[in-house]
Order: structure tokens, then C-alpha cells, then sequence
């Protein structure tokens, strides 16, 4: 496995366990400290997400025009961990929106690079288990992040105090970046214009297909923060929410290297429909009220749905598109799932504050079930010449 991949599986992994630290106790300081409703939270996730689309989108074309990828990456991260004090520093939910946009914006900008970075220094035979490597790196932070909240809540008893904390893994991503990060010295660039879309109507057929499926399954998932709130209804209590995105990734983190393996060795589109149904069941669990245990098994789904379709995405992305375009095609893929990110919370939230959770879930269990039709129907796609 080349090094970078290496690398940038650590980077992800402090990130991580900065962002998920965050988003494990966002939810409860804004609901319980600031007194927003869930349909508040609801916006508040599908703006951030919505609004970094625009960055997710051209990020990857300006690495295809640049050349390089390694100066994008750095100002993504970087981005994000300087807004992880502006956190703690909120009053208002309207200032917490405000640090969520900037965290996702600087998302957006390291998406799409980041990941073609690693089609471009990792040989097509092993794409599928880089991918999976980086994610899996990448969710052990999701899994520490969420524990770290938990013991910060036992000690502080307070979310807000708890956040600042935040920002220590965040600064050890970005200098592990800045220090060891080495990309490929000569990469053939993009002739055309930022702005021009003719680069994206160069995109083949099939990585339109693997797209339409991606936008059904952004649909279907909504933003963490409802797991926390339900989790905290379903008998965990407040202090002991943030496990459910603990088990969630846990799960996802063990299998997403064996998946993304796997993946290299058999049909792709098989092993994304298996991982379909497990949403489908995870949502189907997480609807109906079956206590602790109950909720704990739904997450436990949810995350393996994770494990086998994440990485797996990525690499069918990577696959499908041109080596000149690879940046361009994750631009268009993060900015895709950054706008059903954006729905699907919206959504998600009006349906909970409406009808109650329960109609959440089952909203996403049919995005889900769609989402298998449509990959069903389409023809398995051919890498491009």
C-alpha cells in the first residue's frame, strides 16, 4: 500500500476524532443548553452540508486545472480545524450554523483532492482496499471521538466546556499534512476553464449511473445528530448518547478494509446492494421504539451499512472516471452528496418534529429501497478506456 494512503488515513483519523468529539455533543448543547428544536438541527446539518456543495464541486476541478492536489488538502483541513473553538464560543444557535459552515466548507475543499490523490498514487488492483484503509482509519476516530465525549461529560458535565477539547486532534491532522504529505511530482493537468462544464459532460455514462445511486443513498441518510437525540430517548440518557455514534463506527471501522479487499476481487454493484438492505433494516430498527438494545443494534446496522458502501463508492468513482477528470468526478460526487446531505436533513427534521421519529426512519428506509430498483436495473459499468 503506497504511503500516502498511509498518511492520509492518520490525518482522517485525527480529524475525526476532532469532528465526531463535536458532533457527538453539538446536538445536546443545542437542544439542551440553547433550547433548539430538532427541526433547528435538522437545518443547521442540511445547511452546512448544503452550502459546502458548492466547494465539494469545484475543489476537485481546480486540483484537475492546478495539477496538484497536496495545497487544497491543506487548506481544507486546515479550515476546519480553526473553526473547532468557535464552538464552544457559541451562544446562539445561529453562531453554531455559522461554525458548522465554515467546518463543512473547509470539507469540501479536501474532499474531492483528497481522494483523488489516491486514485492517482494507488495501482487500479489495490483501490478498492486503499479506499477502505482510509476509512477505516478515518472511522476509528469516529469511534474515539464519541468515547472522548462521553468521559469529557462524566468529567465536565457540561457540552459546551467539553468542545474545546476539540481542537487538539485537529491541529495534529493538519501538521501531519504539512510535514510528511508527498504527491506525485508530474501530473497531466486539465486544459479546460474552472468554470466551464464541458469537463463534466465528458464524464462517462457509468459515472453517472454509480452517481444516481449515490443520490438515492444521500437520501436516505441523514445527519448523525438524529441518532444522538434518539439515542437519548431511547434510555441512554444525554451523558451516555454520544455511544451511538461509538458503536456506529466501530462497526463501520471494522469493516470497511475487509469490504474495500473484498470489493477488488468481486462485483462491486453486489456487494453495494448488500449494504442497501442493511439500511433498510438498520432504519427499520431505529423506527420503532425496541429500548437500549433495540437502538444499539439499529446503529450497529446503520455503521455496517457504512463499511460496505463508503469506500466502496469512492472506489466505483475512481474506477468509472478518466485520470484527467478523477478530480472533477469526486468534485461532482461530494458536491451530489453534500445537496442530498442538505434534503435529507431538512426533510428528516420536519418529518421528526411533525410526526415523530419514527416517520424519519421510514422516510430513509424508502430512499433506500429506491435506491436498490434503480441499481438493479442498470448494467454493471466498464472503466474508461
Amino acid at each position: 500500500m503506497p504511503r500516502t494512503v498511509w498518511i492520509l488515513g492518520w490525518v482522517s483519523l485525527f480529524t475525526d476524532v476532532s469532528s465526531e468529539l463535536a458532533h457527538a455533543l453539538l446536538p445536546l448543547m443545542l437542544i439542551g443548553g440553547m433550547g433548539a428544536s430538532v427541526l433547528m438541527l435538522g437545518l443547521i446539518e442540511g445547511l452546512a452540508e448544503g452550502t459546502a456543495a458548492f466547494c465539494k464541486l469545484f475543489a476537485g476541478r481546480l486540483s484537475d486545472l492546478l495539477g496538484r492536489r497536496k495545497p487544497l488538502i491543506v487548506l481544507g483541513y486546515g479550515l476546519s480545524a480553526l473553526t473547532k473553538p468557535l464552538f464552544p464560543l457559541a451562544s446562539v444557535p445561529f453562531q453554531v450554523l455559522l461554525a458548522r459552515v465554515l467546518d463543512r466548507i473547509g470539507k469540501g475543499i479536501r474532499g474531492a483532492p483528497r481522494d483523488a490523490l489516491l486514485a492517482d498514487v494507488t495501482p487500479p488492483a489495490l483501490r478498492g482496499e486503499a479506499y477502505g484503509l482510509r476509512q477505516s482509519m478515518d472511522t476509528v476516530g469516529a469511534v474515539l471521538g464519541p468515547l472522548l465525549a462521553i468521559g469529557l461529560m462524566l468529567w465536565l458535565g457540561n457540552a459546551q466546556h467539553a468542545l474545546w477539547f476539540a481542537a487538539i486532534p485537529a491541529a495534529i491532522g493538519v501538521l501531519i499534512l504539512v510535514l510528511y504529505l508527498r504527491e506525485p511530482e508530474q501530473r497531466a493537468a486539465s486544459d479546460k476553464p474552472l468554470l466551464s462544464t464541458s469537463a463534466w459532460r465528458e464524464l462517462p455514462h457509468s459515472f453517472w449511473q454509480v452517481i444516481s445511486v449515490a443520490a438515492l443513498i444521500g437520501l436516505a441518510r441523514f445527519g448523525e445528530g438524529f441518532l444522538i437525540i434518539l439515542g437519548s430517548d431511547r434510555g441512554l440518557g444525554l451523558r451516555w448518547a454520544p455511544l451511538a455514534l461509538a458503536v456506529m463506527s466501530a462497526v463501520y471501522a471494522l469493516s470497511a478494509w475487509p469490504v474495500g479487499r473484498l470489493a477488488d476481487r468481486m462485483d462491486r454493484r453486489g456487494l453495494l446492494l448488500v449494504s442497501l438492505l442493511m439500511l433498510v433494516t438498520a432504519d427499520v430498527l431505529l423506527a420503532f421504539d425496541l429500548g437500549p438494545w433495540g437502538f444499539i443494534l439499529g446503529v450497529g446496522v446503520w455503521g455496517l451499512h457504512l463499511g460496505f458502501s463508503q469506500g466502496l463508492l469512492s472506489a466505483m468513482i475512481a474506477t468509472s472516471a478518466p485520470a484527467t477528470l478523477r478530480g472533477t468526478a469526486f468534485g461532482v460526487f461530494h458536491a451530489v452528496g453534500g445537496v442530498t446531505a442538505l434534503c435529507a436533513s431538512v426533510l428528516a427534521g420536519a418529518l421528526w418534529q411533525w410526526f415523530g421519529p419514527t416517520s424519519s426512519f421510514i422516510g430513509g428506509a424508502l430512499f433506500a429501497a429506491a435506491a436498490i430498483v434503480v441499481l438493479s436495473l442498470q448494467r454493471s459499468p466498464r472503466a474508461p478506456a
